[in-house]
């Protein structure tokens, strides 16, 4: 099995280095050729900024690149008339977007946050597959399985729905996690002193309903402290952190005191 990369990002490098565990990582193309190098020399494999160099005998060739920039891969493909496997990454980019000019097509999704910074646990990432054809389906799923055991085929709309729901989940929670360090930053406050907080809580959300696990001045109808919170976003003149807070609290507030 030889396989290539379209991109040299934090997916690539991770599922790069994975991959180069079972298969051989022939080639990394990305538009900057010192990224493309970088990871090519981990995985030892060959560097290229130009599509024209795509090795033609690839039997897996895997997009890993930002959502916008898929239709121009796509477009770049169609012209070299690769007989390959031809997967993405995106947890939001519908199969159509593929098949529509490509043969042999298929989704590769890993439902996970990647950094430089961090290892990921593969055998506890749920990876997602989706192929036109059954031969296909049916090879990704045996790749996949080398990864973890925690394997999914669910269509493009099911998959869409959790990207949907991963930003909700993951990327605002994030935010609201910055926000949180900026208004203890701004009082010399450790930040660290959430971390118990943070992690009971997503352990939390994991062992029962998060319906039934929310709690705070919103969740209580406590008006007092949902006012007084205002005023000391608005007395630092946190007008964003105060919309946020003001949105989600009524959000909650709806949706609680409406079922008492």
């Amino acid at each position: 099995m030889k396989i290539g990369f379209i991109g040299a990002g934090r997916v690539a490098t991770h599922l790069a280095q994975q991959l180069q565990r079972h298969y051989e990582v022939v080639q990394i193309y990305s538009r900057d050729l010192l990224h493309a190098q970088k990871l090519a020399f981990i995985v030892n494999a060959e560097a290229i900024n130009e599509f024209e160099k795509i090795n033609q005998h690839l039997d897996l060739l895997i997009i890993a690149v930002s959502d916008q920039a898929i239709p121009s891969v796509i477009a770049q493909l169609k012209q070299l008339n690769f007989k390959g496997l031809i997967v993405h990454t995106s947890g939001s980019t519908h199969l159509n977007v593929l098949a529509s000019s490509l043969d042999r097509v298929g989704i590769f999704y890993p439902l996970q946050t990647f950094s430089y910074e961090s290892e990921i646990n593969w055998q506890q990432t749920p990876l997602f597959i989706e192929a036109r054809e059954k031969e296909d389906t049916e090879l990704l799923n045996n790749i996949a399985q080398l990864l973890t055991e925690k394997v999914y085929q669910y269509s493009s709309e099911q998959r869409l729905s959790l990207h949907l729901a991963a930003v909700f989940a993951c990327n605002f929670s994030n935010y609201c996690y910055d926000i949180s360090k900026q208004i203890l930053d701004q009082k010399q406050v450790d930040f660290s002193l959430l971390y118990p907080l943070i992690l009971e809580t997503a352990k939390k959300a994991t062992m029962v309903s998060p319906d039934h696990a929310q709690t705070g001045p919103a969740r209580r109808g406590d008006q007092n402290i949902l006012h007084m919170h205002q005023n000391m976003l608005k007395a630092e003149n946190q007008d964003n952190f105060l919309d946020v807070y003001s949105l989600l609290s009524q959000q909650i507030l709806e949706k609680y005191q409406s079922n008492k």
